[in-house]
Formats: C-alpha cells, structure tokens, sequence
C-alpha cells in the first residue's frame, strides 16, 4: 500500500510512496537517496510514458495506448491535453530548447513537432523507418531516432525534415531500442534483438560494436558515462552491465531483485549515479553508484518504469509508470556524495 511520507506534501491528487533503501539508513543521505518521491495519478490514462522535462520546467509525456501529448505543470500540478494525428500511438517526446514537443508516431511513421501554446502540429514523415520509436537530440539541428521493428536508426534534419537512416544489422532483426548521445556526438544504441550495443559516426555513419556479457544477453536501454564505459541492463538475466569502450571489457552487477528483477530503463545523474527501474514482480526504482561499483538504494514504485530523465536544473528524476502516473524523485545534491 502506498502511503504519505511525513513530508509536508499537499499536492491534490498527488501521491506520496515510501523511499526506502535495501540496508539501514545512515546518518547522511545515501547516494541514491531522495529527498521526496512522488507520483500524480494522469486522468486520460492510456499507458503514460517517457516524460521530458521543457526548459520553464513543465514536463511533457505521452499516453502510448491513448495515443495524446501531455503537459504537466509541477508548480500547481495542473495538466493540459494536447490533440495528435489518429493512429499516431506516440512511444517517445523530447523538448526543444524553445519549448517544443517532438514525438515519434510509433504507429504511423512520423515525428510530429507540437506548438506549446497553440497546439499546432509539424508532421514529418520518417520513411521506411515505419515506426519511430526512441529519440535523441545532438546538439547539432538533428534528432537520432530508432525504429524497432523496421530495425533501422535514424537522423531527421529539425528544419528541412531531411532523413537518413542506417541499419545497423545486415541480417535484419536488430531491433534498436534505446538511444543516447555522448559527449563527443556520436549516438549509442542497444540492439535489443541481438547481444550488442553500438556507436554511430555522425557523419560517415560507420559502426562499431561492443558486445554484452552473454550472446543471450538483451538490453533494451543503455546510458554512456564520461569516465569511458557504456552502460547496460540485462533484461533476461538480472544483470546490469558495464562495456570499458577501449577495450570492450566486460563486467557486470547482479541487480537487487536478482535473476527475475527485469532491468528496463537507465538513467545517469549528475552525481555518478546511475538510476536503473526494475520490472519484475517488485516494481523498483534502484540507485547504482558507478564510483563504489554498488546498488545504493532501492525506491518502491507504482508499476513498470519504461523511461526516464534527470534535470540537472530542478534536480529531479522523472519517469511515467504503467500505473498511468507521472513521477518524480527529488534528488540529493552532488555535494552529498563526495
């Protein structure tokens, strides 16, 4: 049962859930410790997912199955529903830095860029990437998106709406699923449908492959730290997964649910810690310090976490549950870590 914390919360319609660490708490914030935790339940329903954070700090999701766009305002927790293409089912939305929406159209193969004010949509076809699926801002005028089940990977011009697509399995079959950019502009990609994780080029397009633990080994998320490793979550085995990026090496950390905890979404803050959701039987929000190399916290959570993001500015950790809420975790500062 979720209950209230003894914070002074008074959010309508917000609910409060226990932030509870694996071991005894000790007289300082642990590194995975959060200062309030807290979900909001979404009236549309619909499968709320993949929440990103717009630069006045309202926050922006999907409803997959109820095929709409949201936003949320935090600071009096209102909601406004914006309208979207029939069939869309959007899967992913990111935030521009003037305040615009990007969803993919996982249904109808489409990026589709949304007015905040006026709700108008700017609809980009993505081609025979039929079903754009994550997305990645670089930085650079572009979007770098995956297209799961057509097994591609894509960049889409943000003025022009030009694309290219790579694909990055010749057999077919690769999946790509989850997508992150590093510090040097080159997109990373978990190949759900095989044992790998990949870096892109952004210009030549030319791939290098990293391999997991095991061939068996899937991951459908992935993050890069700046210390030279790529991150992954081992769904089948219960493992999260650490690539050093010179060597290829391999090494991997049992997750806190075990075999069965199912690790999903990955998530870095600005601390070295890596936030990583478990979708087993125990729906977990956990807490990895790459530093100590150890689970630091584990957060009880409505349902299945699909996606994250942390702002930085805010400090918090945001993510949609399968429960039909939006949540947020409220983070410990930098300085309480080191």
């Amino acid at each position: 049962m979720f209950v209230r914390t003894t914070l002074s919360l008074a959010a309508a319609g917000a609910i409060a859930l226990p932030a509870a660490s694996p071991e005894p708490a000790a007289a300082q914030a642990p590194p995975g410790g959060v200062n309030e935790l807290m979900e909001w339940d979404v009236d549309w329903g619909g499968r709320t997912r993949d929440p990103h954070v717009a630069p006045d700090g309202t926050v922006w999701f999907v409803g997959q199955a109820g095929n709409y766009v949201a936003r949320f305002d935090p600071s009096d927790q209102s909601f406004r529903h914006y309208e979207i293409e029939d069939g869309a089912n959007p899967h992913t939305i990111i935030v521009d830095d003037e305040g615009y929406g990007w969803y993919a159209g996982n249904r109808n193969g489409t990026i589709v860029r949304v007015h905040p004010d006026t709700g108008e949509l700017t609809v980009f076809p993505t081609g025979d990437a039929r079903d754009p699926h994550t997305m990645v801002f670089d930085g650079q005028g572009g979007i770098w998106f995956t297209s799961q089940q057509s097994s591609l990977v894509g960049r889409l011009d943000m003025g022009s709406g030009d694309y290219v697509l790579v694909n990055p399995y010749e057999p077919g079959g690769a999946r790509p699923y989850g997508i992150v950019m590093d510090e040097e502009g080159h997109p990373w990609v978990s190949l759900f449908g095989t044992d790998e994780v990949i870096r892109i080029h952004p210009e030549t397009h030319e791939i290098t492959r990293f391999k997991k633990a095991q061939e068996s080994s899937r991951s459908r998320r992935l993050e890069v730290t700046g210390d030279g490793y790529v991150w992954y979550v081992d769904e089948p085995h219960g493992q999260l997964g650490r690539i050093e990026i010179a060597t290829g090496a391999v090494t991997e950390f049992p997750m806190p649910g075990g075999d069965d905890s199912r690790p999903y979404a990955i998530t870095k803050d600005d601390r070295g810690v890596l936030w990583v959701s478990q979708t087993g039987p125990e729906k977990r929000l956990t807490a990895f310090d790459t530093n100590a190399e150890t689970f630091v916290a584990v957060h009880e959570v409505s349902e299945n976490i699909r996606h994250m993001m942390f702002d930085a500015d805010r400090r918090a950790m945001w993510f949609g549950t399968d429960a039909n809420r939006i949540g947020r975790a409220l983070v410990e500062p930098a300085a309480a870590i080191q």
